[in-house]
């Protein structure tokens, strides 16, 4: 492997952390409806658990309520259920087929709460970024070792690595700041 591969490696790795960071971000509630949010809910499905987005259409009614369509008549009462059984706080009501799941107002703690977690899981990317930093690191040392590189190109391949590093730190920061100030929003 080559310095060229291990710095192309290392950016799309540090550009695939940073997309699961902000797939993760839309998971964390906001005072709006997203249904992006309901993701994670898995269903029981003959005997199965499944993921909600299989066994309903789910969409936005307005700006504060998700509507979730069950794909099959009897699975109306099971999603109701796992959504409320669900950390999420949220308390669907069924309206015939139509299951609506209204986004409750959030309490300043509540907005505070979530703003630790955004906090906690833009930590989680910052560290897998660095991560990755270490291991381009390590990889390089290994070429200068073997002998495959100069410590001039070790030199210059840390630095490079390091700017990497640190725009990817600044950009998690900038959307950390954006998703507070979404939260904070009444």
């Amino acid at each position: 492997m080559s310095i060229a591969d291990i710095k192309k490696n290392t950016e799309a790795k540090m550009e695939q952390s940073i997309a699961a960071f902000k797939n993760n971000l839309t998971k964390i509630r906001t005072g709006r409806a997203n249904p992006a949010l309901l993701d994670t809910i898995m269903v029981e499905y003959y005997g199965s658990m499944v993921p909600l987005s299989q066994v309903a259409n789910v969409a936005l009614l307005d700006s504060r309520t998700i509507s979730v369509q069950p794909w099959e008549k009897g699975m109306g009462a099971k999603i109701e259920k796992a959504i409320r059984e669900s950390d999420l706080g949220l308390n669907p009501a069924s309206m015939g087929d139509l299951i609506r799941v209204p986004m409750p107002p959030m309490s300043e703690e509540r907005r505070k709460e979530m703003t630790k977690l955004v906090k906690a899981e833009g930590e989680h990317a910052k560290i897998a970024v660095r991560n990755l930093r270490r291991d381009a690191n390590e990889s390089v040392k290994k070429l200068v070792k073997d002998k495959e590189a100069t410590e001039d190109d070790q030199k210059r391949t840390e630095a490079d690595v390091q700017k990497m590093t640190d725009k990817r730190i600044a950009e998690i920061d900038q959307l950390i700041v954006a998703k507070e100030q979404d939260i904070m929003a009444v």
